[in-house]
């Protein structure tokens, strides 16, 4: 037994060939490793980033748009993206992905040893090994994913070294952040703050704890943990979330079973150029930056993305104030529309009137000439036969409705007939006393209707323009609102004032008898005393005054007519001439942008207030004075409350009486020929406000004075905004009384002044012209 054994016992330096070799085969696998990790740093696999790139690395922010209250209004961007500090981050937020993506992310050095061995072992099974850091490192500095396994291990090594740069670079809080401010979370939600305003319509440190765990767990693969598309998955995934942070201690069990029964409410609210708030504000101001980054270069001489170098612009608009104002357009115009449709049921060239077949034709080429459509093809090279034709072919498409968008069948010759149809708005609202701008509504629906109705189109004003020819009267010849004119019929012969032909205006209501006072005269918009106003003081010291007060006057010719509005005016500069008056004769340049910066907080542009004194103070107050008038007794009469005496019920409806306003407002409708255009400009003491109403085409406008008046286009749009403004503390609109200048010398009481005039003999009873 002994020789047995002894026989098959094996010397003890047998071994030592294969102690030998497996250390030695160890030495060399660690010195490979060694060896492949250096390669990777000094970029034999690929572009390494430099100590500078770690520092900054790059990432394209998001320019964003804040309101005058601090609320977001919008974004430029190549990439949806706007930084947030850590301090900004909720704790459950930070909770939620260190125990959802990195257990140990608080021990480790940017590799997880333990979790990558558990990788290796099996075959990641039992989950992956990647860290945050080693996932930041590849959203930062990896362009193209590896399409082998081989170039993803020498990939997964670059990831690891940078890892550990980037570890050394910065804190673990910093870290966090940067991860969390570069994820995509789809749907253009670039950063965990676009992607709290889009799914939640929340800052992140307002997020819910069950609503953090959502945008954790969209971390693991967006486009798969998609809320809008896979709710139940993701939510699946959110409970996944909880589990992981009772597991880790970050809340009790009590607690998840608690979260996990919550619904999952996502409160979808894209941030797309065409959506949001003040979208034809953002279109505007888009514009106004890129002539500002075009003169206002960076220091080393290069210019500004506005996509791209998260430039923060702080404007003048009140997200309230623009939120009544676009609520006030929808309400009114939707409703309004239905009528308009139910007006042109009978009306065989809808959506027109009062022109013939030619000259619809002509309207619809024209459009057809400047779509989007014709311009595409016509860079593809195609013919305008060509074109023309495809005008006639039938195509799917999605077109705007006050119902919401609806897919429908239609030749897009069609589709402009369709959108000729709908009504339009601009509305603006400004802060006289500061200029500035509050509240700006180019039109119903950016999407669908580009062009932009506050500063880009110019439309007649109709008796909107009166104010400035009374003005001027005032002014100059220091007329009173108590002073009286016959309503009688007046001519101004060719040849006066550049007159082609005499020219002899009419009153709406075919009235000419009796004498008015100015008040009474612009209150009932006469247009025989505007006439003779204008022949006192002469076209051209009113033109000279109106470019004073802001208006472009190279195309608004020197002759009497301009006095009924017959000139082509934008709303924006109806606005702010407007608010020279209740400024107390002082022009002050519309602001819309009160302060730039870069993406550090550096101001790059501070707004400076543009001013100058127009009219003298008495000038402006009686100017406002005979405004008031039309509030107390004229067209704005609606406003007090006043006017619902034999009109139904559906007209109240669409006009959105009654409104009951109890104190001081100045005020004057518009409406030009044929009803085409409605306005209505509207001031209290430190808030004018300007609306226009008409369709896009000239010749599609309502058959009648009685809905085709700006008392009743705009005027309610006016009422429903002041309303909502009225009824907000917090905006501190005056009520009060408009500032009356001491020393006042021409009468505005007219009570006193009849007094006064009967008492005196030598006060004419008639002004003599």
């Amino acid at each position: 037994m002994a020789r047995a054994t002894n026989k098959t016992k094996k010397p003890a330096h047998s071994n030592r060939k294969y102690i030998i070799g497996f250390w030695t085969l160890f030495g060399i696998g660690i010195l490979a490793g060694i060896l492949i990790f250096l390669l990777a740093g000094w970029g034999a696999f690929g572009k390494m980033p430099t100590f500078e790139e770690l520092e900054n690395p790059e990432t394209n922010l998001a320019t964003e748009i804040f309101s005058s209250d601090g609320k977001t209004l919008g974004k430029y961007y190549s990439e949806n993206r706007t930084p947030i500090k850590y301090e900004d981050l909720p704790d459950h937020l930070v909770h939620a992905l260190v125990a959802t993506e990195d257990e140990r992310f608080y021990q480790h050095a940017g590799i997880d040893a333990k979790g990558t061995v558990r990788a290796a072992v099996f075959l990641g099974t039992r989950g992956g090994a990647s860290t945050i850091t080693q996932q930041l490192a590849k959203q930062l500095f990896t362009e193209d994913v590896a399409q082998n396994n081989v170039e993803r291990v020498f990939q997964k090594v670059k990831e690891w070294v940078i890892s550990t740069r980037l570890e050394r670079q910065y804190t673990k809080e910093e870290i966090i952040t940067m991860y969390f401010n570069k994820y995509d979370f789809v749907y253009q939600a670039v950063g965990i703050r676009s992607a709290s305003k889009i799914y939640f319509d929340k800052e992140p440190n307002e997020l819910k704890i069950e609503e953090s765990a959502v945008l954790v767990g969209m971390l693991k693969n967006s486009a798969l943990y998609n809320p809008m598309r896979r709710p139940e998955l993701v939510l699946s995934r959110r409970n996944q979330v909880f589990e992981q942070m009772n597991r880790n201690g970050f809340i009790s069990e009590s607690e998840m079973d608690s979260l996990q029964k919550l619904p999952m409410n996502i409160e979808f609210t894209p941030e797309g150029h065409d959506e949001g708030m003040a979208t034809y504000f953002r279109a505007y101001l888009q514009g106004f930056m890129k002539d500002w980054i075009a003169k206002n270069p960076k220091p080393d001489g290069s210019e500004y993305s506005l996509y791209r170098d998260g430039l923060k612009i702080y404007t003048s608009i009140d997200s309230k104030m623009q939120e009544y104002a676009e609520k006030a357009v929808t309400r009114h115009i939707s409703k309004l529309q239905k009528e308009f449709d139910r007006q042109n049921e009978n009306n065989p060239t809808a959506p027109f009137r009062d022109i013939d077949k030619d000259q619809i034709e002509t309207s619809i080429q024209n459009a057809m000439r400047v779509s989007a459509r014709w311009k595409k093809m016509k860079a593809q090279g195609k013919s305008e036969a060509e074109i023309k034709k495809s005008f006639k072919e039938q195509a799917e498409m999605r077109v705007f409705s006050w119902n919401g968008t609806i897919d429908t069948v239609m030749t897009p010759r069609d589709s402009i007939l369709y959108y000729k149809s709908f009504l339009q708005a601009g509305m603006m609202s400004m802060v006289p006393q500061t200029g500035e701008v509050k509240a700006w509504v180019g039109g119903i629906n950016f999407k669908h209707f580009k062009y932009e109705h506050v500063r880009q189109a110019r439309r007649q004003v109709g008796s909107t323009f009166k104010p400035f020819v009374y003005a001027t009267a005032i002014d100059q010849l220091k007329f009173s609102p108590c002073d009286t004119l016959p309503k009688s019929q007046f001519t101004i012969e060719a040849g006066k004032h550049g007159n082609m032909n005499d020219w002899s205006p009419r009153n709406s209501d075919g009235s000419y008898d009796g004498m008015y006072t100015l008040k009474k005269a612009l209150a009932s918009s006469v247009n025989t005393i505007t006439a003779r106003l204008i022949d006192k003081t002469g076209p051209k010291p009113v033109i000279d005054l109106i470019g004073k007060l802001g208006i472009d006057t190279e195309n608004i010719p020197a002759v009497p007519s301009i006095a009924l509005g017959t000139a082509d005016i934008s709303l924006f500069e109806m606005v702010s001439a407007y608010s020279t008056f209740a400024n107390q004769g002082v022009y002050i340049k519309p602001v819309m942008v009160n302060r730039i910066e870069d993406k550090n907080g550096t101001v790059l542009y501070q707004n400076v207030p543009e001013t100058r004194d127009v009219l003298s103070k008495e000038a402006a107050y009686v100017t406002v004075n005979l405004l008031e008038g039309v509030t107390q007794g004229g067209s704005g009469t609606r406003l007090r409350g006043t006017w619902a005496k034999g009109r139904t019920d559906y007209e109240r409806a669409v006009t959105g009486y009654p409104y009951d306003f109890k104190n001081p407002i100045a005020g004057k409708t518009g409406t030009t020929q044929n009803q085409s255009d409605g306005w209505f400009m509207g001031m209290v003491p430190d808030l004018v406000t300007g609306v226009w109403v008409g369709a896009e085409d000239r010749a599609v406008h309502f058959p009648t004075i009685t809905y085709g008046q700006g008392a009743t286009m705009a005027l309610p749009i006016w009422g429903m905004y002041m309303k909502d403004v009225y009824a907000n503390p917090e905006l501190k609109v005056s009520k009060e009384e408009f500032e009356r200048p001491e020393n006042l010398s021409i009468a505005v009481d007219c009570a006193t002044y009849s007094a006064r005039k009967a008492a005196d003999d030598s006060i004419p009873d008639e002004l003599d012209f």
